[in-house]
């Protein structure tokens, strides 16, 4: 689970403007770092598979907001990619 401190972290280096939490960007961003982290729990703990739904679910979800922002401007979608290091 992320902390408070890294999730405002994340949004902070994220945000489009000055009180943004909400964007795209910022939703893909949190999403990644769950992730990320529960990449690392399914290492330690392979046969949690109620925890691996809830991946699977994030995975879904970050996908989809990857392919509205996909839709609206490829430029910004580039820039999702290469900042979070997703699709190499």
């Amino acid at each position: 689970m992320i902390t408070k401190d890294k999730k405002q972290q994340i949004i902070a280096d994220h945000k489009t403007a000055d009180n943004d939490t909400g964007s795209p960007e910022v939703q893909i961003a949190i999403l990644t770092g769950r992730i990320n982290e529960l990449t690392e729990h399914f290492k330690v703990h392979p046969k949690d598979h109620s925890s691996r739904r809830g991946l699977l679910k994030m995975v879904g979800t970050r996908s989809s907001l990857l392919k509205y922002i996909r839709n609206k401007d490829l430029d910004r979608y580039h820039q999702v990619i290469s900042k979070l290091g997703l699709r190499k």
